[in-house]
């Protein structure tokens, strides 16, 4: 499911049944993820761009991001104090202001997207713009965590029925309360 891009963000932490994820570990790895988000202007990247310090950026970028979605979605996996909190605003309010930008007009019928900083971090910035959107917008009430076993993911409810990242996610979750019920704590 198609989630906004502060959630796709978030979601560059993930997990299997071996182990946690970070779809951004490495150059390679973000601008793969890069590459595959709707982003302006990021599929025109050539292959030798480097993120250079940007990695750092996004990285930092998207646990601000991740610690305020656990304060707003309650997450009881995640212990959020204000500072914390206050920490993250503050990542999220400077990662907005990494690369000024402005569009111009291409006549006759688009734009072009142009920054005073380095590509890596105007798309830095791009991402810190919706991320503000998100927390102040209408979606900040939507969005959930994840709470199927082992799961790390974040989501906006777009469904009223939906309680999951994932189908596959759901499954696991009836799975182990399917367990629970008939097997108890003591595994009888």
């Amino acid at each position: 499911m198609d989630e906004p891009l502060p959630v796709e963000l978030m979601n560059t932490v993930w997990a299997d049944r071996v182990e946690v994820h970070d779809s951004l570990a490495d150059p390679e790895g973000a601008l793969a993820w890069l590459r595959g988000i709707e982003l302006e202007g990021v599929r025109d990247w050539p292959r030798g761009v480097r993120l250079g310090e940007a990695l750092d950026d996004l990285r930092e970028l998207r646990d601000a991001v991740r610690v305020l979605a656990a304060d707003v979605t309650g997450n009881p996996r995640v212990r959020v104090t204000p500072d914390d909190r206050q920490a993250a605003i503050d990542t999220v309010n400077r990662s907005c202001a990494l690369a000024p930008q402005w569009s111009s007009l291409r006549w006759p019928d688009s734009r072009e997207l142009h920054s005073a900083g380095a590509p890596g971090q105007a798309l830095v910035s791009v991402l810190a713009e919706q991320v503000v959107e998100l927390f102040s917008g209408e979606q900040r009430s939507s969005l959930r965590a994840c709470l199927a076993p082992g799961c790390v993911r974040y989501f906006v409810k777009q469904h009223p029925r939906r309680e999951w990242c994932s189908a596959g996610c759901g499954n696991r979750a009836r799975v182990a309360r399917y367990y629970q019920r008939h097997h108890g704590e003591g595994g009888n």
